[in-house]
């Protein structure tokens, strides 16, 4: 094995950033703005993954390194078997496995409470509507993101500067209900899970569905609009 020591001498700083989107597309343009930043100070190693399964064997693979950033999108295809329905099962994995990663996840989603949620379970370091994200937009997410600041977009800063009275409180009750409901267990076997009798838990139902504005829906569509509004 030779050297060229007459070689330039990289002072380049490395960072390993993760790209997960199902739309190739996008992928490129999320590529083609972080070469973009600082080319003189960082060199950025990209890896992608398409969905939720092809991002696990990525994360599990022995050569993978630790992802410095990683930008997830929210809706994408699960992988059932690992139990990953999303970008944010995705983001809790990758920050049990790689604590120090930041997460800008990005979502279509616009409803308030599923915003405070994935606030509130994940605290991305960068939160992102898609109707917001521009070519612009994106770098300075990023720039806040690598210079250890959070960045929310304006629509997300719009949504958690309203009121609290537009937004759905439950209870642990009300979210163990709706977990067992979405898992088609029986409502008159839920009380075996849970200690609160049938008739409480009816009851629990039907508020509920008053809240989600459902009251004559079935319990497949509360627990389609209550999982729409992020409430478990």
């Amino acid at each position: 094995m030779t050297f060229d020591l007459t070689a330039p001498i990289s002072h380049l700083i490395t960072r390993n950033i993760l790209i997960v989107d199902d739309h190739p597309f996008i992928i490129e343009g999320y590529k083609n703005a972080i070469t973009r930043y600082n080319p003189k100070e960082y060199d950025f190693h990209i890896a992608q993954a398409y969905d939720c399964r092809s991002a696990y064997d990525l994360l599990e693979h022995e050569a993978t390194p630790n992802f410095d950033i990683a930008f997830l999108d929210i809706s994408m295809p699960a992988y059932e078997e690992k139990e990953l329905y999303s970008g944010e099962d995705l983001a809790m994995l990758i920050l049990r496995k790689m604590p120090h990663c930041k997460v800008i996840l990005l979502t279509m989603y616009t409803e308030l409470l599923k915003i405070k949620t994935i606030i509130r379970t994940i605290n991305p370091n960068g939160l992102i509507i898609k109707n917001d994200l521009t070519f612009d937009e994106l770098l300075f997410a990023f720039d806040k993101v690598m210079k250890n600041e959070k960045y929310y977009s304006q629509s997300v800063v719009k949504m958690l500067n309203q009121s609290p009275h537009n937004s759905i409180e439950i209870d642990e009750f009300d979210k163990q209900i709706l977990f067992h409901l979405s898992k088609g267990t029986r409502t008159e076997e839920i009380s075996h899970y849970i200690p609160i009798s049938f008739a409480a838990i009816e009851k629990r139902k039907l508020n509920l569905k008053e809240l989600l504005k459902i009251r004559s829906g079935s319990d497949e569509e509360l627990v389609r609009e209550a999982k729409s509004k992020g409430l478990f």
